[in-house]
């Protein structure tokens, strides 16, 4: 795990920037960039919900466990704040987009999107030269 820059230096942006080499070491380590990113944002004395660090660490979990699976090479783990809501932005260098499976509460695994899509809403994905990057917001409150 590379940082990608350091912290930001404008004073109303809040972003974070991790470039994972690969591996599945890169999910834990999802969970603590993510655990680091939530502690700003409250020391900037943003009103957080009991619940968001959990869910926010869920839903990096799920978005950079697809792009292990799924995808050749690295991935890149971005979060940000925009306006009432936390940013996920993962990159990787696959080119198929993420299937969205019917809802079967019997099926084991593969409910990775149908948790984030519950969480954030919706999910985003847009292809770009090298692979794809998939989009989610988190609500703060």
């Amino acid at each position: 795990m590379t940082p990608a820059h350091g912290p930001d230096t404008g004073a109303s942006v809040v972003s974070a920037v991790v470039e994972f080499r690969g591996g599945s070491a890169m999910i834990p380590a999802s969970r603590d960039v993510v655990q680091g990113f939530v502690t700003r944002l409250a020391e900037r004395g943003l009103d957080l919900t009991d619940t968001f660090l959990d869910a926010a660490r869920l839903v990096a979990t799920e978005l950079v466990t697809n792009a292990l699976r799924h995808a050749p090479g690295p991935c890149r783990l971005e979060l940000t704040l925009v306006d009432d809501r936390v940013e996920f932005a993962v990159s990787d260098t696959g080119d198929a987009f993420p299937t969205f499976l019917p809802r079967d509460p019997v099926r084991v695994g593969r409910h990775g999107l149908e948790i984030v899509t519950r969480l954030c809403g919706e999910v985003i994905t847009k292809p770009h030269a090298a692979g794809k990057t998939v989009y989610a917001r988190l609500p703060l409150v």
